[in-house]
């Protein structure tokens, strides 16, 4: 049958249900989701997700990192696929859609061109990436990260839980560690939907975000040693607070770095002081700064500004040290799957603009080796990785359209 793809479009009332039907794989009390990843109750997701797959005529494999990938057949599938991916895992806690919508974006896609009847000249992929969150084994990412040759296999195996399980053992138990032949290699493209988890498209009044690419990071531990002494009976003078010499620190660190462009952020995410009791003077404080931005070069002046911090903190008399832990650079995407998408929304009618991701994805390492683009939609309030992350059904549908517009443009040619 032929069909004009412009006017084929998804079912919001059925996306709608599959989202509300995911969510009770670990919905919370407060309507969120815990479902971290390899968990009983992600393995019950992943079962779930591999039946509708099967049930659409699409054949599932696992790789030997448990990423999942349905395949649902092209008219020439010795052709490099088009694989629309995320996850299903979830922070502790976390929100209806962060990752599952990406995934049953995929789902819905497939279900529209099956119930179409529109053959696809290459095979589409579903993808469920494992352990993007990094909420149980550290880091966030991880399969993407192995796949992409930027971490390492045998040490993420050994990223262990807190309760001492490794993620090696996860998976051996989990019934979904594949082969390493089928891991993701060459696709046609990678398209990855997720809600935004930020306020700019809310705050514009925008439809889509049409994402270019993931910003640069850098992330640093900074240590300042002191001494214990009481605290009723140490004269201020003569102390040395680790805490206060922190807390100096701190203001120095934004001071200059309100200086920076404006686009800059940065975060204090964890700070440990020792040791931790109201009748004794800190003598320990480690705390983390982690600093985003898409130019490498605010990034190095970011770094000279923690490189630059005194080996002693001045009339705290505190030691200070830091340790750089990781970084990543800027990422853009593929120009013309970026084009694709822009011009799929234009071709709706939807409101959009081109952005940058602040956050982190698995499709920013599958970039390095795939082409690469990303759809984002709005986050009421911003909100995500929380209980109350909230996307409007409009809006979600809003998004699966442009997928399905693009996937249409890319697959039947």
């Amino acid at each position: 049958m032929l069909v004009e793809k412009q006017k084929v479009l998804i079912n919001r009332e059925r996306l709608k249900n599959k989202l509300e039907d995911y969510a009770d794989f670990g919905r919370t009390d407060n309507n969120g989701v815990t479902r971290l990843a390899l968990s009983e109750i992600d393995l019950k997701v992943r079962k779930h997700f591999q039946s509708e797959c099967e049930k659409l005529g699409m054949s599932v494999i696992c790789d030997d990192l448990a990423n999942m990938y349905a395949t649902l057949p092209g008219k020439d599938n010795d052709q490099p696929p088009i694989v629309i991916g995320s996850h299903l895992d979830s922070v502790k806690k976390g929100g209806r859609f962060d990752g599952v919508l990406g995934v049953l974006t995929g789902l819905e896609v497939v279900r529209t061109i099956v119930e179409h009847d529109i053959k696809p000249e290459v095979p589409i992929v579903v993808a469920n990436i494992t352990n993007e969150e990094g909420a149980r084994f550290e880091p966030a990412m991880m399969s993407s990260g192995v796949l992409s040759g930027h971490f390492d296999k045998t040490a993420m195996l050994g990223s262990t839980d807190s309760e001492g399980v490794t993620f090696g053992e996860a998976l051996k138990n989990s019934g979904f560690e594949g082969k390493e032949e089928n891991r993701l290699k060459d696709a046609a493209a990678f398209l990855e939907l997720h809600i935004e988890q930020g306020p700019v498209l809310e705050s514009e009044s925008l439809q889509i975000g049409v994402v270019e690419g993931v910003v640069g990071m850098v992330n640093y531990e900074i240590e300042v040693n002191g001494d214990s002494d009481h605290a009723g009976t140490t004269p201020m003078p003569i102390r040395k607070d680790a805490l206060f010499a922190a807390n100096n620190l701190i203001t120095e660190i934004r001071e200059k770095m309100k200086k920076l462009d404006d686009k800059l952020v940065y975060t204090i995410g964890r700070m440990n002081v020792s040791p931790n009791i109201h009748t004794i003077i800190p003598n320990k404080v480690v705390f983390t700064l982690e600093a985003r931005h898409q130019d490498g070069k605010t990034i190095r002046q970011v770094e000279e500004i923690i490189q630059g911090l005194p080996e002693s903190s001045g009339k705290e008399k505190c030691d200070v040290k830091t340790t750089k832990q990781w970084n990543r650079n800027t990422v853009w995407f593929d120009e013309h799957i970026v084009n694709s998408l822009e011009q799929s929304a234009k071709n709706i009618g939807y409101s959009y603009k081109r952005m940058v991701s602040g956050a982190g994805h698995d499709a920013q390492f599958i970039s390095t080796y795939n082409p690469t683009a990303m759809i984002f939609v709005p986050s009421v309030n911003g909100k995500s990785h929380a209980e109350d992350e909230l996307t409007s059904w409009e809006d979600c549908e809003n998004g699966v359209n442009v997928m399905l517009q693009t996937v249409l443009g890319l697959a039947t040619k």
